[in-house]
């Protein structure tokens, strides 16, 4: 299984350049299956300290991964997501439509 993290987008004050809002997808692929999830993580005024202009993707996902984004949780339960659609537990459908 490959896990993919990306910042899709981030809010900023327009005055100091500094970042607010973090937006995040993280995605994981294994074969044919793949499953997915989305956050956003916040920040202080000023905090993180690098502002937007200069700062990094990989820079402001450690950012959410220190300020409460739990990695290892959020790649388990994706993780645990493709294994269901490996295996299905439940179905649905209309017995008198097959």
């Amino acid at each position: 299984m490959i896990t993919t993290w990306n910042i899709v987008q981030t809010d900023y004050l327009v005055a100091d350049g500094f970042i607010t809002t973090a937006h995040w997808t993280a995605t994981a692929v294994d074969g044919a299956y793949n499953a997915g999830s989305y956050g956003t993580c916040g920040f202080a005024s000023a905090t993180p300290s690098i502002p937007y202009a200069s700062v990094t993707m990989q820079e402001v996902l450690d950012w959410c991964w220190a300020n409460g984004v739990d990695k290892d949780a959020i790649e388990a339960n994706l993780a645990a997501q493709i294994a269901l659609l490996k295996n299905p537990v439940t179905a649905a459908g209309t017995p008198w439509s097959a």
